[in-house]
């Protein structure tokens, strides 16, 4: 097997263990990067050069004894609203050509202090949420990979590398994960530093993650997670150990909760009659629960928030720096008074109380991850519709590569956990693959 497509968890092992190195992992995700990348498109930007040239001095680190991180030689790909001091970081954005930041954006910098190589820039939609790229779907190239985190999705789904990191606002890292058949997980708000990232929604935007295994993506959480001065959504407390959650055996069988949403009828057959059939089997650990009437209209109040960031944000990009790019975006861009912000961050903070309390008594919510597998075409990345109630309120969430559409492509299952129980979610969702595997 290729070693690209071994789990991230195990090439670490064997890069410490001195079986490979980490230029032999490089070396082969760039040959298949070669191989495929004309038909995926997930690379934005990618420098082999420079990326050999990394991996070569952590080799050289492991040869002289130097101390290894828990993410030593491995390659990862970064959405290109991510900055980099050593890559150009361009939005996705025409406007941006040859941008070149003076600094690392905080993540970068934690994944060279784990001994990540950093291989290059993945796909970005444009501007995060405006024309889609050129990313396919690598199960199918005439269908979307979702977006707005498309390239860094598609580009672990097509082996290119073992672990990718992207963004959410709305459903940019759960849709695009559940489309291309890979694991995604957006951790809790506050969990992951977003300073010297894109800002188009300080209280929506937040980080998130790819990998082909639940052991991966919570170790490159881990890696990530810390509190940052720069970013004052991070909290300077202990954090969940995610490695350790999906780790751990669940001490009773967990309880999950379904709610009867109000957008329900726009999942496609196939997605419903899956999760109805997984309902089925986990048969009494799933309890109904209706939705309450107070979170009916939360996708209003997230629509409000964002537009109102939106529109301040780019008034403070542009004086920092003044590309007319920043004026037309606003343009386009609506005006919601102080009085509905207000009350949509009021709104916010109801719900996140509602969830408080009801995860003394769930797992985990059950709910899709997506309206159904990939939609065939490229100009529009899919529906967000199921991932933005909980993006909203901050909680963290991932979606599991269970089921499949009628076209024979992935359908993900989405699970949510309370606030600051990531360690919990990942326990959670070990044990449903586990009662899959077995069942």
């Amino acid at each position: 097997m290729s070693l690209s497509l071994e789990t991230a968890t195990d090439l670490v092992a064997k890069i410490k263990a001195g079986e490979i190195t980490s230029q032999d992992l490089v070396r082969d995700c760039l040959e298949r990067i070669a191989q495929t990348d004309g038909v995926v498109k997930a690379w934005a930007h990618l420098d082999e050069a420079h990326a050999l040239a990394q991996a070569k001095a952590l080799d050289e680190a492991r040869t002289n004894g130097k101390p290894m991180g828990p993410l030593h030689g491995i390659p990862v790909g970064i959405k290109d609203i991510i900055d980099t001091a050593d890559m150009p970081t361009e939005y996705g954005a025409s406007a941006f050509a040859g941008r070149q930041p003076l600094a690392d954006a905080t993540l970068v910098a934690k994944l060279r202090e784990a001994g990540a190589v950093i291989l290059g820039k993945n796909v970005t939609t444009e501007f995060t949420f405006l024309s889609p790229g050129p990313t396919t779907n690598p199960h199918n190239p005439a269908h979307t990979p979702g977006g707005s985190s498309s390239g860094s999705a598609a580009a672990v789904a097509a082996g290119h590398v073992p672990l990718a990191v992207g963004s959410q606002t709305g459903g940019s890292v759960i849709r695009p994960a559940s489309f291309c058949g890979v694991i995604g997980l957006k951790p809790s708000q506050g969990m992951i530093s977003r300073a010297g990232t894109l800002e188009t929604s300080e209280s929506l935007d937040q980080i998130g993650v790819f990998g082909r295994t639940l052991q991966d993506v919570a170790m490159l959480t881990d890696a990530l997670s810390g509190h940052d001065a720069a970013d004052g959504m991070t909290y300077a407390r202990a954090k969940p150990n995610l490695s350790a959650g999906a780790l751990a055996e669940a001490p009773l069988e967990p309880n999950f909760v379904w709610f009867d949403l109000p957008f329900e009828d726009r999942l496609d057959d196939d997605a419903r009659e899956g999760l109805a059939e997984l309902r089925e089997v986990l048969g009494d650990q799933v309890e109904p629960f209706p939705l309450p009437e107070s979170l009916g209209n939360i996708i209003d109040h997230h629509r409000v928030i964002h537009q109102y960031e939106l529109r301040r944000h780019l008034d403070q990009a542009y004086a920092r720096e003044p590309n007319p790019y920043f004026l037309e975006v606003k343009q386009n861009a609506l005006d919601p008074s102080d009085e509905e912000y207000g009350h949509s961050l009021a709104a916010r903070e109801a719900a996140r109380s509602f969830f408080a309390e009801l995860s003394h008594d769930f797992d985990a919510i059950l709910t899709p991850a997506a309206t159904g597998q990939a939609p065939l075409g490229l100009e529009h990345t899919g529906d967000s519709i199921f991932c933005i109630l909980w993006t909203f309120c901050g909680l963290p969430s991932l979606t599991l590569p269970i089921l499949e559409g009628a076209d024979g492509l992935p359908i993900g299952v989405q699970l949510v956990a309370g606030l600051e129980e990531d360690d919990r979610l990942c326990r959670t969702a070990q044990w449903l693959l586990n009662f899959l595997d077995q069942s």
